[in-house]
């Protein structure tokens, strides 16, 4: 919790309480469906919640904005970054449903109105969003191709809608085979922590035509 006070410090009340919470939350449901590595449920605030969070230090959403999270497992990083930006709206979705199961009890108990769960493929997903943010559930090229055509057109953020993508390791190579636009962003710019000395967001969007 001290870590994410340390670079969130204007959290209000409630947002300091939710966080709070999911630790013991999450530290409950582990026992029951295993959805966090057991090695990383003592580290959940900094693997996880933080690790999540680090899109918000790249961008800070406008109210309103609609997010999707893909292959979000416990709820990572849709979660706490709900908790985050209260007045913009998140789907998170996993083909899993006990994954889900999690999510749904997890935001239930925090409360949480600006977020919706459920058990489903990407592929089956017919809304668009102005953004689609996952934690490397797969190559980016497979990822970038999933995601064709849920991206909304018009900006309204910062930056350009299209993937925020969570990553690790060298991926250089991947980047190299989409024809789309793309930033990386090293998160130990953001935290230094060692366990983000080689975490990056990456964002891809298309290009203007």
């Amino acid at each position: 919790m001290e870590a994410i006070l340390k670079y969130f410090p204007d959290l209000n009340a409630r947002q300091k309480k939710q966080i709070e919470m999911l630790g013991p939350l999450y530290a409950e449901w582990n026992e029951k469906i295993n959805v966090i590595s057991r090695k990383d449920i003592e580290n959940i605030y900094e693997r996880h919640v933080l690790h999540s969070l680090g899109i918000a230090r790249v961008l800070s959403f406008r109210a309103g904005t609609k997010i999707l999270d893909v292959g979000t497992g416990g709820g990572f990083p849709g979660i706490p970054l709900a908790i985050l930006f209260p007045e913009v709206s998140f789907h998170l979705i996993d083909s899993v449903g006990k994954k889900i199961k999690v999510v749904d009890a997890v935001a239930k108990a925090l409360e949480l109105e600006n977020l919706t769960c459920e058990q489903k493929r990407l592929e089956a997903v017919r809304d668009s969003y102005d953004f689609i943010v996952s934690r490397a559930v797969t190559a980016i090229p497979q990822f970038v191709a999933w995601c064709r055509g849920r991206v909304v057109k018009k900006n309204s953020n910062k930056i350009p809608n299209g993937i925020l993508y969570l990553k690790g390791g060298d991926f250089m190579e991947e980047l190299l085979n989409i024809r789309q636009h793309s930033q990386v962003y090293p998160l130990d710019k953001y935290f230094n922590e060692a366990f983000f000395e080689t975490k990056k967001l990456v964002h891809i969007w298309e290009p203007q035509r």
